[in-house]
């Protein structure tokens, strides 16, 4: 069988989707997280079934590109059954997508989730007086404990099995009629006076009008402070087995008399590069779990709101601002996005600001200057480079505000849900998918380029070189780093490491180690050694501030460029999307190269 699971937007599709197939996609309370189908499987009795993950819709109206997916498959012939996720705690909301699925003539069965949030409320429902009025299984569950699922599922694959097709007498219903119809389905089934509760009391504080903002901002930087305080305790033991790691393959290649070039290769390039990497790893699990924690608690839909207005002076909604939030993340889901919005404009005005966000990939790069260049300023100096991120993208958005024309922007409809506490199975599913993400970009990406970069730096015209300034790297760095010399920037080893970073930015890290031959590079000895190799060129910390920002601002990576490309559907776009970028990071980076030389 093939089994879909449909809802509005946050109402829990992703999470019960998670708790019968064991994927780990994202949950998070913000709309537009689920941007395409996800398949899985599971099986009952023997049989395994298909189960689909669509994005979450209102209706079977189309707007947006996510939308239009859930409408063409909710109507193909893909599907056996539907399990129609609603929101208990807002019913008269979500049934007006459940009459719309009992029209369509396929089994349908209702799962009732977050029944939990009704009984907080003092409200209390009659699921088998619903189920009768509607004429379709009715099964209350709760996604996130994991209860009913098991109920829900027989339910589905029994009203498949028993050819159960849903009578459409809702389809004579005129428009104004169906929603008077709902309400009095809500009237006669629930009952109980709803109580102001918890998040009625938080949300009159965290959505205030004037300091609901610079809340944000205050808990946003105590995440920062926490990522890189916490973060450069835990990395301890990792940089000194990183260090006893390349000093025991050293040995153990010497000791089997093994060619220089090989020995080399393996210490100086491949551990040095990717060891460096994975020094980080702390500060990348930190951030991801203080941000996990806040998504699923519920504060981060919440964002959105609180941006609207700044986002409604660019020409955008606020819902363009949850794009723009993923990509502290990463690019690429953060692009795909963009397909929550209702104007193909608007899409492509978010494709071209959201890479100016600070995405994870760049913080290893932020965590190794700031440390090796700011000193007990070094939180500061790495966390400014959010604000640079986010100030730039609203700098290009009003300045592309009317692009194809000016469009009249209409009233931000986000649906807020209650707090929660955040549970604990989502929160290591998502930390551990960036986790994974993380060490699958050192093992692949980062170990291919680790080895290019050895090999262009320690190869020439004439074969091997004995000084890397005769090498391929140094031909190519020498011919860019006239370019970047308004920067602070002119050094050949710079110009290669940011060349190497269009493959993936924390290989910029990887580069500068293996370029500067610095072992461990992340440690309080190996930025030492960065610190007095560059300053042998009178690179010092308005240089390294310039650096910190060209990285922040410059052309994305391949997979954000492809990601871009796919979604635009455009190569011109894309080429301009990535030379704004380019004359963005060699301007901003130019300036603040020249104002930091005044006072650093």
């Amino acid at each position: 069988m093939t089994i879909v699971f449909a809802g509005n937007p946050n109402c829990g599709k992703t999470t019960l989707f998670n708790a019968y197939t064991g994927a780990s996609l994202k949950v998070a309370n913000w709309p537009g997280v689920t941007v395409e189908k996800k398949e899985g499987t599971y099986t009952c009795k023997g049989q395994q079934h298909t189960l689909v993950d669509l994005p979450g819709i209102y209706s079977l109206s189309s707007y947006t590109i996510e939308e239009r997916l859930s409408r063409q498959f909710l109507l193909s012939e893909e599907a056996d059954g539907i399990v129609d996720v609603a929101d208990a705690s807002c019913l008269s909301r979500s049934l007006y997508l459940t009459l719309q699925l009992i029209e369509s003539g396929r089994p349908v069965v209702l799962a009732l989730n977050m029944m939990d949030l009704l009984k907080k409320r003092g409200q209390r429902l009659d699921v088998e007086r619903l189920s009768r009025l509607l004429g379709v299984p009715v099964v209350p569950v709760c996604a996130r404990r994991r209860e009913g699922i098991y109920a829900l599922m027989e339910k589905t694959l029994w009203a498949i099995a028993a050819g159960q097709r849903p009578a459409a007498a809702f389809s004579r219903m005129e428009e104004k009629e169906r929603f008077a119809w709902i309400e009095a389905v809500v009237a006669a089934c629930l009952t109980g006076r709803r109580r102001e509760g918890f998040t009625d009391r938080v949300d009159a504080v965290l959505l205030h009008p004037v300091w609901g903002s610079g809340i944000f901002l205050i808990i946003m930087t105590a995440v920062f402070f926490l990522t890189f305080s916490l973060g450069d305790l835990a990395k301890l033991p990792l940089e000194v087995g990183v260090d006893q790691l390349c000093t025991a393959a050293r040995q153990g290649l010497d000791a089997i008399h093994t060619v220089p070039w090989l020995t080399s290769l393996i210490t100086d390039g491949i551990l040095s590069g990717v060891g460096s990497i994975l020094t980080f790893l702390p500060n990348i699990i930190l951030l991801f779990f203080a941000l996990s924690l806040l998504e699923d608690s519920g504060y981060m839909a919440r964002v959105a709101y609180i941006m609207d207005g700044i986002m409604g002076s660019l020409g955008l909604s606020g819902r363009a601002f949850l794009p723009m939030l993923l990509g502290l993340g990463c690019t690429v889901p953060a692009v795909m996005a963009s397909r929550t919005l209702e104007t193909r404009r608007d899409r492509l005005r978010v494709t071209l600001i959201t890479p100016f966000m600070s995405c994870s990939a760049r913080l290893p790069v932020y965590i190794l200057l700031a440390g090796a260049f700011f000193g007990k300023y070094a939180p500061l100096a790495a966390l400014s480079m959010y604000g640079v991120g986010l100030l730039t993208a609203v700098v290009v958005a009003r300045c592309t505000k009317n692009l194809g024309g000016k469009e009249t922007q209409a009233p931000l409809l986000l649906e807020l849900p209650d707090y929660k506490a955040p549970a604990p199975r989502t929160v290591i599913l998502y930390v551990w998918e960036k986790i994974r993400d993380y060490l699958t970009r050192a093992g692949t990406t980062i170990f291919l380029a680790s080895i290019l970069l050895w090999t262009l730096l320690h190869v020439g015209p004439g074969g091997f070189v004995v000084s890397m300034e005769d090498s391929f790297a140094a031909w190519i760095g020498k011919r860019i780093a006239p370019l970047l010399v308004p920067c602070g920037l002119g050094i050949w080893q710079i110009a290669v490491a940011l060349i190497a970073g269009v493959a993936a930015k924390e290989v910029v890290v990887s580069s500068l180690a293996v370029l500067l031959g610095i072992t461990n590079i992340s440690s309080a000895a190996g930025m030492g050694a960065l610190r007095a190799s560059l300053g042998v060129w009178g690179f010092g910390p308005a240089n390294a501030y310039a650096l910190m920002v060209f990285v922040l601002l410059y052309i994305p990576c391949a997979a954000a460029l492809a990601t871009i490309r796919s979604e635009t559907k455009s190569r011109l776009w894309t080429a301009g999307a990535a030379a704004l970028q380019m004359a963005a990071a060699w301007i901003l980076s130019a300036l603040t190269y020249r104002l930091g030389s005044l006072f650093l």
